[in-house]
């Protein structure tokens, strides 16, 4: 895949979030191999940031980057932007230090991105594919790194009381980016706006540019651009964060409750790997895809389960298939046990299995099905969406998750929709509608 930058500048202009100043904002091509890189022209000599985990020095409600004196407040939209947009290689003229807020969202800065017109470039792009698990965990949120074919994010964001739960997980290419994350919006607690503005934070802020909860109330000035518009926006925020990789990372992030600090912490995990595969120069290996037909089988032990999912510890959400149904449907096992990493987060004293995770086993099981209808041989089953989530009992170590997926819909062997179910001694505890697909590995490279 070739590098890429614009075919001309464009500027944005508003006023910056925490600040308040008014800000003009241009982004400029660049030469390959430039990277992403901030210019502060109203400070003297013009000096220049490039965006890196090691240069982040404030994590409360945004991402702030600094270099000697230049500082960059709230980067992560406009970096979440150019990442989602596949854009390489940019220079940013900025004459605050903070880009405009606009209306909260990083919209405005992909119409401008397409205003601007991105081209290729002759160079290869890098990128990092990782290969082993890494997790990170604090309080009550956790977001896990694991192996896979491309940018997946799998995303539960709640409030203290619980009220607005939301999940989604999508995988992130430029048109899912535009349509199903750029518009969502920054959000707010009514009840955190005092001690934000105590911090010296969001002075610029107004119901134009965030979405204020207060109780089981949404305040802003236009409706929801999606019913689940807070979980899209953590996905936005986490795709902005992960720039601060400076390469484009091939992951499956799974994240509960994430924020700023939790982010960057993956990232300077991730970061470590980067820095250690460059320097020994050994390539990543690309994991294994599934392996051998599933046609004539009608039960998986563990090393058939594994030979058919790409997933690795910690992530293998079922020890056994116990019954495969004809075409359609498919019943699957997880065993719950209290050495799940995830527990030590989630929460402690009182240990319950995250939804994400029923999730995700559902989806690995409607992906099993998915294969054992078709030769498997260079294939790979993509979980793309996912409707009608519903979690009806906290599931605990000790548990036994038995997973029924049912096959509705399904056109050819390309796409599929299921439905899904957990339960626990006889009583479902979640449920959910799936969208998955079937495509050739090198779809996804």
């Amino acid at each position: 895949m070739k590098q890429r930058t614009l075919l001309r500048e464009v500027s944005i202009k508003g006023n910056g979030l925490h600040t308040g100043d008014p800000v003009v904002m241009t982004m400029k091509p660049a030469p390959a191999n430039h990277g992403i890189v901030f210019k502060r022209i109203d400070l003297h000599g013009q000096p220049e940031i490039k965006p890196r985990i090691d240069l982040v020095t404030d994590l409360v409600r945004a991402t702030t980057i600094q270099s000697g004196h230049a500082k960059i407040n709230l980067v992560e939209h406009v970096l979440s932007a150019l990442h989602g947009c596949g854009i390489d290689n940019v220079l940013i003229d900025i004459n605050a230090s903070e880009p405009p807020i606009m209306d909260g969202s990083a919209r405005p800065f992909v119409n401008a991105l397409q205003q601007a017109e991105p081209v290729e470039q002759d160079v290869e792009r890098e990128q990092f594919t990782l290969t082993d698990p890494v997790s990170v965990s604090r309080g009550n949120s956790s977001i896990i790194a694991l192996p896979f074919e491309g940018l997946k994010i799998s995303c539960t964001s709640a409030d203290d009381r619980g009220i607005h739960t939301q999940h989604l997980s999508l995988t992130v290419e430029p048109d899912v980016y535009v349509t199903q994350i750029a518009a969502a919006r920054t959000f707010t607690i009514y009840e955190d706006i005092e001690e934000l503005l105590k911090l010296g934070k969001i002075k610029g802020g107004s119901l134009d540019c965030a979405v204020v909860i207060k109780g089981d109330k949404i305040i802003s000035k236009e409706p929801l651009r999606f019913k689940d518009e807070f979980v899209r926006h953590k996905i936005l925020d986490i795709i902005g964060d992960l720039a601060l990789l400076g390469v484009p990372l091939k992951a499956h992030i799974v994240a509960t409750r994430p924020g700023h600090a939790i982010n960057a912490e993956l990232t300077k995990l991730l970061f470590e790997k980067y820095d250690a595969w460059k320097k020994g120069g050994k390539k990543p290996t690309k994991p294994k895809g599934p392996a051998a037909t599933l046609a004539a089988e009608t039960q998986l032990d563990i090393r058939r389960v594994l030979d058919t999912v790409p997933h690795r510890y910690p992530f293998v959400m079922i020890d056994r298939v116990v019954e495969i149904k004809g075409n359609d449907e498919l019943l699957a096992l997880k065993n719950v046990t209290i050495n799940e990493p995830y527990f030590q987060g989630h929460y402690p004293g009182n240990p319950v299995m995250p939804g994400v995770m029923q999730l995700e086993a559902m989806a690995q099981a409607a992906g099993i099905l998915l294969l054992q209808r078709a030769s498997i041989e260079g294939k790979t089953a993509l979980f793309m969406s996912c409707d009608k989530v519903k979690w009806r009992k906290p599931v605990r170590p000790g548990d036994q998750l038995l997973i029924n997926v049912r096959l509705t819909k399904s056109r050819g062997n390309k796409i599929a929709c299921a439905e899904g179910s957990c339960s626990v001694d006889g009583q479902v505890v979640s449920s959910a509608e799936l969208m998955f697909a079937l495509v050739d590995e090198s779809e996804v490279n």
